[in-house]
């Protein structure tokens, strides 16, 4: 029987620790706003259009290219 600590693919465990440990940490760093304020000025800048189409695109399940 598999070691279900080590269980890969939708219950990937090791991936989806990693990933909370990560977040956690980068909300406790101090840059959120920062990482915000980039995102925004992305969001209105001339990569806006990129970003939208990038957006609409995962949203709808399309694989990427």
């Amino acid at each position: 029987m598999a070691d279900s600590s080590k269980i890969q693919g939708e219950g990937d465990y090791i991936s989806g620790k990693r990933y909370q440990k990560e977040q956690t940490e980068f909300a406790r760093s101090g840059k959120v706003d920062k990482a915000a304020h980039e995102a925004e000025d992305a969001l209105e800048g001339p990569e806006a259009a990129e970003l939208e189409r990038a957006r609409r695109e995962t949203a709808a399940g399309r694989p990427k290219h």
